[in-house]
């Protein structure tokens, strides 16, 4: 890329089965414009059609904030021309994120508001940085947070009511006291270091257990429970049958690491 060449909004790197998806537009507090929003949706194509992929990582360019949501201006621009900018997007709710073969890390490096939050309940580990804020504050631009839903599984419902109906935000530690967020590190570093830690420590494991593990749990929140348990026996009968549930207690008896082949 020649030094007068834009940079790209939307970023996507591969190292020892970690991918890493990155949003990079900090000058416009990492909003999600018509270009995030579509690499967004072929980075997560990409990374179900690979293999050699085992676990994601989210984050986004150093700027004070994770992601603002929707770009308000370019969603202006849109209604100025007649559409809502949503209807110009593929999968506007990023609904094929949640539905990913591998666990996604949110490595939240900021506040984290309205679409911002959206990725961040897409994600099934989430990091976050002492001293940000998170909020959904579509109220307070007249826009929607249909999205919000599976919030019901994840946060106590005043809580949600709180901040769908005020657009207020609320303190990262509170989120983490309250179980939506693992961890918050005192910098965007120490951020992306225990994002990065608990991917080794994923893509280290059988890949099977793994993906079963992340769709039986979807599948429970989805169905409830009888209905989605039933579905986890289905999710893990291949796992029981795999060539990795030989090795894993093999290896354990010669005292050594697996080797797992993912079948």
């Amino acid at each position: 890329m020649s030094e007068t060449a834009p940079a790209e909004a939307l970023l996507l790197s591969v190292e020892e089965g970690i991918a890493t998806v990155t949003i990079n537009r900090p000058a416009a507090r990492n909003a999600l414009s018509l270009e995030v929003m579509a690499g967004l949706s072929r980075a997560w194509q990409e990374i179900d059609a690979r293999d050699d992929i085992r676990v994601a990582i989210l984050t986004s360019a150093d700027c004070g904030t994770f992601c603002a949501g929707l770009d308000l201006k370019e969603a202006a621009q849109c209604r100025a021309a007649g559409t809502d900018i949503l209807s110009r997007v593929e999968d506007p709710y990023q609904d094929r994120m949640r539905a990913l073969r591998v666990p996604v890390i949110a490595a939240m490096t900021g506040h984290v508001l309205a679409g911002g939050m959206m990725l961040s309940l897409n994600c099934d580990l989430r990091v976050g940085m002492a001293g940000t804020r998170v909020g959904i504050t579509e109220v307070k631009v007249g826009r929607g947070s249909p999205w919000a839903v599976p919030l019901l599984w994840m946060l106590p419902q005043p809580v949600l009511s709180q901040l769908m109906l005020t657009g207020e935000t609320l303190a990262i530690e509170r989120l983490q006291e309250l179980g939506f967020v693992n961890f918050v590190e005192a910098d965007a570093d120490a951020v992306r270091a225990r994002a990065e830690q608990l991917a080794a420590t994923i893509a280290e494991a059988a890949p099977l257990s793994v993906q079963a593990g992340k769709a039986a749990l979807r599948a429970g929140t989805d169905l409830g429970c009888a209905a989605g348990l039933a579905q986890a026996h289905r999710l893990y009968a291949p796992v029981y049958d795999s060539d990795d549930a030989r090795e894993g207690p093999l290896a354990f008896a010669e005292k050594r690491t697996p080797k797992w082949k993912g079948r």
